[in-house]
């Protein structure tokens, strides 16, 4: 079948099956992606709570800790009435917040000044800085905590500031203020499975699990925020570049696809990179916000593999639909075409049946015809063997006449034996050529090969003779016997000697060698004579019905055509070469009888 059909065929059908699967891989993607991305955020969700927890856990930590200052004596007598106590207080904070692990601890009097600190010993010690810009301060001038995640402008070191009002008589006299750092917290979040960062009230990275995304902002900055930012020295003269982050598709509450973009000369950035569902929480009264991303592309990945499964899977599906439908339609229209068939059979087994009488009734009248074609050949031959009896016949006959009336009975007695011999041989002659005419059963039997070569030697006697042939015959009487029939045998063997003596004539020594032998389960005979042999051009032709070199008036050239129709007839063969030392050699091959049957003898002679 061309391209071409099979797609009239069968392209209206394939369409159908793309677009079936096409529609079941896309429908199949997006439900895998949605159960996948589910699967992700009730994952994040509960990452989301353990990172909070932690978070803030090491926050709540610190978080009365200003504020049990307050309850110094020698704290609120340094803020409220100056520095006599400066060096006391100095060297408590300097202890407490060796105990406490924090980054430092210090007092502010009511202008933002520092007038106490824990690092008062240091030659970055605080004391005498002016930190009245510091938001924490002024929320606690106003009697209420304050928070602030910044960078210091002294040792630029960043952490998270708690602060709290002083009080004395009810009234703010000063601030206590305590740096935290929460490196360690970073630290164990390096390790987690998923990015997680921490962002305040201007959307500035302040804490992540990646190193290089801090003090970054998850959306670019306008410039009138980077410089109030700036002027804040919160971030302490930080660029605050944009992460890179893209809200590209809402995915249920508090939930977003995002795509990160690689950072440049960031190394490691291309795994911190790509789709993301990103999920957020806020952090308490703290303004932060807690975020974690949980990477997207093995479940796109996934919900792609799940969607090709699925569009080849309804694909086979429909193919295998469409088998089992054109399998019924092939089985019905094979059960029609079997009903045709076997109609068509009998008729055609009827026809043959007919046909074959009638070739073979044909192939008889052929054969008996060739037969009477060769008596034809050989009638002249014949009628001279019969005249000189029939001659000798009549002079011994009158002569005995003549005896009688002379009274000369014993010469009488024996002209009519001489009579009889030749009576006797004339039947002989004429026993032999009706033996040969008449038509044969074609029925196989055991057949004495040496009978039926020479009783066609005998019909073609004349011949020989008046050729002057010198025959050999090499074959073992009684000894080598074939399975067929012998007056068809016979007939082959007239052919072939007739063959062989038109082939030697002209010859100056003409000579025909006929020899059988048995050779395992096979009988073979050999016709060989010593003509010019066989051109090559009629040995292509040399079993072709009518094709023949003689003249048109001794031969139609049916003669080998039917010899080989015969010998087939019986399982053998008949082949014809060339001899290597000269002439033509016809060898005949048929199946032997077993030696334990009589051979066929008297068909020859009947």
């Amino acid at each position: 079948m061309s391209i071409a059909s099979f797609i009239r065929k069968y392209g209206l059908l394939l369409s159908s099956l793309v677009t079936v699967a096409f529609a079941v891989g896309i429908a199949g993607f997006r439900v895998s992606e949605n159960l996948g991305l589910a699967e992700l955020q009730r994952t994040g969700t509960q990452r989301l709570e353990l990172y909070a927890t932690s978070l803030n856990r090491q926050i709540d930590k610190y978080a009365y800790f200003p504020a049990t200052l307050g309850l110094e004596r020698d704290v609120i007598d340094l803020v409220a009435h100056g520095k006599p106590l400066t060096d006391t207080v100095n060297r408590y904070l300097e202890q407490l917040n060796q105990r406490a692990g924090t980054l430092s601890i210090y007092l502010l009097d009511r202008q933002g000044h520092v007038i106490a600190a824990s690092n008062w010993n240091r030659p970055d010690s605080f004391i005498g800085e002016d930190l009245s810009y510091r938001s924490y301060f002024h929320e606690s001038m106003q009697g209420r905590p304050g928070r602030l995640f910044g960078i210091g402008t002294t040792r630029g070191q960043p952490g998270y500031y708690l602060s709290s009002p002083l009080l004395a008589h009810g009234e703010v006299i000063g601030v206590a203020a305590v740096k935290v750092s929460l490196e360690q917290l970073e630290q164990s979040w390096a390790t987690v499975e998923v990015p997680v960062i921490v962002t305040d009230q201007n959307g500035v990275v302040i804490l992540a699990s990646a190193p290089s995304w801090k003090f970054t902002t998850l959306r670019p900055l306008p410039d009138q925020e980077r410089r109030r930012l700036e002027r804040s020295l919160q971030y302490n003269a930080r660029p605050l570049p944009s992460l890179g982050l893209t809200r590209e598709e809402p995915f249920g509450e508090n939930a977003a696809l995002v795509r990160l973009a690689p950072q440049v000369d960031v190394v490691g950035s291309s795994r911190l990179s790509g789709n993301f569902l990103a999920q957020a929480a806020p952090m308490g009264d703290t303004g932060w916000s807690l975020t974690v991303l949980s990477p997207a592309g093995q479940v796109s990945a996934i919900a792609w593999t799940r969607a090709a499964l699925a569009s080849v899977a309804s694909a086979l599906v429909g193919i295998v639909l469409v088998l089992l439908d054109q399998r019924r339609r092939h089985l019905r229209d094979r059960l029609r075409a079997r009903e045709a068939l076997q109609r068509a059979h009998d008729e055609l087994e009827r026809k043959v049946e007919e046909r074959t009488r009638t070739l073979r009734a044909a192939q008889d009248e052929l054969v008996h015809a060739a037969k009477l074609a060769t008596v034809g050949q050989i009638s002249a031959g014949l009628a001279h063997e019969i005249n000189q009896p029939l001659a000798a016949l009549r002079t011994l006959s009158g002569n005995a006449v003549k005896f009688l009336r002379r009274g000369d009975v014993a010469t009488a007695e024996s002209n009519l034996d001489r009579i009889g011999s030749i009576v006797d041989g004339l039947g002989t002659l004429t026993n032999q050529l009706k033996s040969f005419a008449r038509k044969s059963s074609g029925t196989s039997g055991p057949v004495d090969v040496r009978r039926a070569v020479d009783n066609a030697l005998f019909l073609l006697d004349q011949r020989l003779r008046r050729a002057n042939v010198a025959v050999s015959t090499e074959i073992e009487a009684e000894q080598v016997t074939a399975l067929c029939d012998a007056n068809r045998l016979e007939q082959v063997m007239v052919n072939l000697v007739a063959n062989a003596l038109d082939a030697i004539e002209g010859t100056a020594s003409p000579t025909l060698r006929l020899h059988g032998w048995r050779e395992g389960t096979r009988v073979v005979i050999e016709v060989r004579d010593n003509g010019p042999g066989l051109p090559e051009h009629v040995r292509a032709h040399l079993f072709e019905p009518f094709f023949t070199t003689k003249e048109s008036n001794r031969g139609l050239g049916l003669g080998l055509a039917i010899s080989l129709e015969i010998v087939h007839h019986f399982g053998g063969m008949l082949t014809g070469a060339n001899h290597p030392k000269g002439g033509a050699v016809f060898t005949v091959t048929l199946p032997a009888a077993d030696i334990g049957e009589t051979p066929w003898a008297t068909t020859s002679r009947s």
